[in-house]
């Protein structure tokens, strides 16, 4: 039987504790990253989560043993592949790989990486003095030149495209000028939470258009059950409010009388009655109405026997024929007002029974 170092035992055991402590388990990619700043990094996460690095056979014991508590934890193990962090949380998967990403900082490069992004050069002048600088610049393909006592580049320049190998040299060169090519971080590579694995390209997601769908789908919830009449948390005042609108408009517009249209329609029979009795002869009047009217009467009268202005001007200029249009046009409204008195006069009775 192999004899298993102490050591590993314990380290397998450490990681199965950490894994059950925390309901959000991942797997980050460290490949690359100095010694000081990964402590940094550790550092930074604080308390919000757990850091750990162990060997990858180690990890895929602990992910396996772990299975019998948390399935599909397992599945981790497809991602177990080079330099490879643990990390445990209680936050969710996609704040975790917000929070990793927002962490990450511009690093220089030693030669011989594969750069994601090209690397530009800005022309302009430069730190350095004149001296072998400016033949160092020229030898990595930097247009350099001494001007005016100073070194500049003198054009702008790609020195490295994306998916090209930046070669020791330029990589030294691009430090002293610094320029810092790539982007170095815990990388996250998938994440175990309630037994679904979440990958890298499901977390990286725009959250600016993501909370504009979530907004515009609010929206649309909201107007669908509104104009449906679907009562919910956020749509039943307004129906409510719609509906003591539309019940208070019929109750008055049918003279239903009820709590809500009572002072509705005493105040529609009394301007009524007003009107109706400015019209009349004050002899009609008992004392109270000519109280109510008061001058009020006199100048309701006086405004209802004055020729309107534009009748006036109408009449103005008429040829004989014309005139008796414009006379026929003023019996025809006199009768329409004799009309309108009666249904006033009716109203009145009604409002005296």
């Amino acid at each position: 039987m192999a004899h298993v170092a102490q050591w590993k035992g314990a380290e397998v055991n450490n990681l199965l504790q950490i894994m059950t402590d925390s309901p959000v388990i991942g797997l980050v990619n460290i490949k690359g990253i100095p010694g000081p700043q990964l402590q940094k990094m550790r550092q930074s996460l604080g308390n919000k989560a757990i850091f750990r690095v162990s060997k990858l056979k180690l990890l895929s014991l602990a992910l396996k043993d772990m299975e019998t508590k948390k399935k599909g934890i397992k599945e981790l193990e497809k991602t177990l592949d080079g330099q490879v962090g643990l990390i445990a949380t209680d936050m969710n998967p996609f704040k975790l790989f917000r929070v990793l990403e927002e962490s990450k900082t511009p690093a220089p490069v030693k030669g011989g990486e594969v750069l994601p992004n090209d690397v530009d050069i800005k022309s302009g002048e430069t730190a350095f003095k004149p001296g072998p600088i400016v033949g160092e610049l020229q030898r990595v393909g930097i247009p350099a030149a001494i001007e005016h006592g100073k070194v500049v580049i003198k054009a702008d320049k790609t020195v490295v495209k994306a998916g090209e190998t930046v070669s020791a040299e330029l990589a030294q060169m691009l430090t002293r000028l610094e320029i810092y090519p790539i982007t170095v971080g815990l990388d996250l590579q998938a994440v175990f939470e309630n037994g679904i694995i979440y990958q890298k390209s499901d977390l990286d997601i725009d959250l600016q258009q993501f909370f504009n769908k979530l907004s515009s789908g609010v929206q649309n919830a909201f107007n669908l059950a509104f104009n449906i009449n679907y009562p919910t948390t956020s749509t039943i005042q307004p129906l409510l409010q719609i509906a003591h609108g539309r019940a208070v408009n019929l109750v008055f517009n049918a003279d239903i009388i009820s709590p809500l249209s009572i002072d509705f329609m005493m105040s529609k029979g009394v301007n009524q009655m007003l009107s109706l009795a400015s019209r009349m002869s004050p002899e009609a009047l008992d004392d109270e109405l000519k109280s109510k009217l008061g001058t009020g009467s006199a100048a309701l009268t006086t405004a209802s026997s004055k020729e309107p202005e534009a009748v006036k001007d109408e009449g103005k200029g008429l040829k004989a024929k014309d005139k008796g249009k414009v006379k026929e046009k003023e019996k025809k409204k006199e009768t329409e007002k004799e009309v309108t008195e009666e249904e006033a006069a009716s109203g009145l009775g009604q409002l005296f029974d």
